[in-house]
C-alpha cells in the first residue's frame, strides 16, 4: 500500500470520527464484533437519505490497518452506489423519478455522484474479522437544490 493511500485513509478516519461525534444517535450495525443477522434500514431518515455499505479485504494483508482502511473504503463505495440507487428512486413532484430525470438530462447524473461522494459519513464500524460498515448520509435539501426540483 503506497503512502499517500494509507495518508488518505487516515484523513478519512480522522473526519468520520470528528463526524460521529456529533451525532450519537447513530444505530450501530455490528454487536460483539460481528456484522447484525438483521439490518433494518429506512432510507428516508428525518430530512436526510442514508445508506449503508459493508465492505472487506485480502485476509492476507500484512497489518490490520491495511485491513481495516481497504475494508472501510470498500464500504464506502458500496454505500454510496446504494445512496445512489436510492436517489434514483426518489418520486418527484409531477409523478416521474430522478432516474427518468437523469434520462431527460444526461449531466444529472454526474452532479448526482458528485452530490453523493460528498455524503457524510456517519459511522464507520469495524468488525472482529477487519470488516467494515459505514453509515452515511446527504441531506435532501441538497439534493433538490443542486437538482433544481422538490421531491414528492
Amino acid at each position: 500500500m503506497n503512502y499517500a493511500l494509507t495518508m488518505r485513509a487516515a484523513a478519512l478516519a480522522g473526519l468520520a470520527a470528528g463526524v460521529m461525534t456529533g451525532c450519537g444517535s447513530v444505530q450501530s450495525r455490528v454487536q460483539k464484533g460481528q456484522v447484525q443477522n438483521v439490518i433494518d434500514q429506512k432510507q428516508d431518515h428525518y430530512g436526510y437519505i442514508e445508506a449503508i455499505g459493508i465492505g472487506a479485504s485480502d485476509p492476507t494483508l500484512a497489518s490490520d490497518t491495511q485491513r481495516k482502511s481497504l475494508a472501510r473504503d470498500a464500504a464506502i463505495v458500496k454505500a454510496q452506489y446504494e445512496m445512489l440507487s436510492m436517489v434514483k428512486g426518489v418520486e418527484l413532484e409531477g409523478g416521474y423519478t430522478v432516474e427518468r430525470a437523469i434520462e431527460e438530462d444526461s449531466s444529472l447524473e454526474s452532479r448526482l455522484q458528485a452530490t453523493i461522494q460528498g455524503a457524510e459519513i456517519l459511522k464507520s464500524e469495524f468488525t472482529t474479522d477487519n470488516g467494515c460498515v459505514v453509515t452515511m448520509r446527504l441531506p435532501k435539501s441538497r439534493l433538490q437544490k443542486m437538482m433544481g426540483v422538490a421531491f414528492k
